[in-house]
């Protein structure tokens, strides 16, 4: 009894649903009119064929549908099926602006679908579309093709294995081998759209925009054909021409024509010939003057050397040509290299000159030696150090590393010189002080040696000094140890700034807490004014 009560349950419920269905259907229906027969509204000969269901049309034969004629040299008139066959010199004219033209049609009246084939052209105003295979969906306004085709304007001309248009909205889609043609650079993609009235270029797909200044890799964006601006979305990258330089980011504004690049989002412009990479969240690129700026986590990397130099800044620039480069830091300058550190707040670095200027509070470290100044001038050789011009104010500290003992000079200018990587020279002038730890052969200390003069020269080997001269107004003196006070170790103004030191190319970016960082001496050149 169960089963009986569930099976008539089940049958009024599907016989309710099947009802809904129906009803709905037959609503649907009657707001949609019933298809108007396609008319005949010329031949030069009729009759009727002797198997088929149909009549033989030829000589100047046209049809009316639904708004549009169409012509051809003859035709076969399916009786009661309300659709037709075509042959040779087929054209529809629909309106005033779209005209089709094929060697054969096969029009449907009651849905409106044209299936022409073979030679068919469609023209709409400034635009044609070539291919041998177009269905034309009358009644959407839509044609389109799936064994190739081209589609061509006055400014552009596409072709792709599928594609389809629209003569309202001015709408083209292609798929599958896309070729977008200019006079001035050619588009290979996957999928592409392209509106022939704003001249406007959506990027669907992997593509490659080509041209004698360069090209291009994207996935996803839009092009301007007309006025060659386009905006470049999920990780795009421009080329130079000579594969030289290239520019990437998640989001690229660029202009083509001018060559200028605005990058948000992970900006990365690398240099091969000059061998500098710069990257940031936000930055531009000029082409034309080769100009480059990088912000939000600015990171610069030189690499033209055994040992990369990396670079951070509040804002970097790079400006370049065809031999030299020119980068500029700005704010809040950390830099590191396996052999150099350094922070300042602006630095910039001319590769004609090879010098490396630092500006306003330039702290260097090279091994176990700092030097701080109010300006200083690096002198590069291939990236080698040669030679530290500390201006304005010098104060230079080696840590020896045992027993908190440091050597100190200090003075109003100094000249600090290298060779192999190592200092070999130094020489103040102008108020020169030292403290140094005099050692004997053996590494016994003697003691602590002061002197004070107005010039200073130090000869040193291993970062052992192997001579001092003092010239003009000198005085000296040599303390034991055991009778220095803990201010007999150090120098007015001694600052050790470890934990402002790069360690290493990823701590560039870090801020050094301020509480750590004690104030900078002042200057001798202030103390006097």
């Amino acid at each position: 009894m169960k089963k009986i009560k569930s099976h008539k349950l089940f049958s009024i419920e599907s016989a309710l649903l099947i009802s809904v269905l129906f009803v709905f259907i037959m609503a649907v229906n009657a707001q949609q009119p019933p298809p108007k027969i396609v008319e005949l509204r010329q031949a030069d000969e009729l009759r009727k064929a002797a198997i088929r269901e149909m009549q033989i049309l030829t000589g100047d034969v046209i049809f009316y549908h639904e708004g549009a004629f169409m012509y051809c040299d003859s035709a076969y008139l399916y009786d009661g099926s309300n659709k037709f066959e075509a042959f040779s010199n087929v054209q529809i004219n629909q309106g005033d602006t779209i005209f089709v033209y094929g060697d054969y049609l096969h029009y449907e009246g009651n849905t409106q679908l044209a299936k022409l084939r073979d030679n068919v052209r469609m023209e709409d105003n400034q635009v044609t579309l070539f291919t041998d295979s177009l269905n034309y969906d009358r009644r959407e306004n839509l044609g389109y093709y799936f064994d190739g085709g081209m589609l061509v304007d006055e400014q552009n001309e596409l072709t792709s294995f599928w594609g389809q248009y629209d003569p309202v909205s001015k709408e083209a889609l292609f798929s599958d081998s896309v070729k977008l043609i200019n006079e001035d650079y050619t588009i290979f993609a996957d999928t592409l759209k392209y509106n022939t009235a704003s001249k406007i270029a959506d990027i669907l797909g992997p593509s490659t925009i080509v041209s004698d200044s360069g090209y291009i890799h994207t996935t996803r964006g839009w092009y301007n054909t007309n006025t060659d601006d386009s905006q470049l979305l999920d990780r795009s990258t421009v080329y130079s021409s000579n594969n030289d330089k290239s520019l990437t980011g998640d989001t690229i504004y660029y202009n083509r024509a001018s060559g200028y690049g605005i990058v948000h989002g992970n900006m990365l412009l690398q240099d091969t010939a000059r061998k500098v990479i710069l990257q940031g969240n936000y930055g531009y690129y000029d082409e034309k003057t080769e100009f480059a700026l990088a912000t939000d986590s600015a990171f610069a990397t030189e690499y033209s050397q055994k040992d990369s130099l990396f670079l951070h800044a509040d804002t970097l620039t790079m400006l370049t040509d065809s031999v030299d480069k020119e980068l500029k830091a700005y704010y809040n300058v950390r830099f590191y290299r396996t052999d150099l550190q350094g922070v300042c707040d602006s630095m910039e670095y001319i590769s004609k000159d090879s010098i490396l200027y630092m500006y306003k509070d330039p702290i260097l470290w090279h091994e176990n030696n700092q030097i701080i100044g109010d300006e200083m001038n690096i002198y590069m050789n291939d990236s080698t150090i040669e030679k530290v011009y500390i201006k304005n104010y010098a104060f230079s500290i080696q840590d020896r590393q045992k027993d908190d003992q440091y050597n100190q000079l200090k003075g109003r200018e100094m000249k600090v010189y290298f060779r192999d990587g190592e200092i070999y020279y130094v020489l103040v002038e102008g108020d020169a002080e030292s403290l140094y730890y005099l050692e004997e052969d053996d590494g016994t200390i003697i003691g602590l040696n002061k002197t004070n003069s107005a010039y200073l020269s130090m000869d040193i080997l291993k970062n052992e000094l192997q001579k001092l001269k003092l010239w003009s107004s000198t005085t000296a003196e040599t303390n034991p140890l055991s009778l220095l006070k803990p201010e007999d170790k150090k120098l007015k103004g001694f600052i050790w700034y470890d934990n402002v030191r790069p360690l290493n190319k990823l701590d560039i970016f870090r801020i050094p807490e301020k509480n750590l960082m004690e104030p900078r001496p002042t200057p001798r050149r202030f103390e006097r004014e």
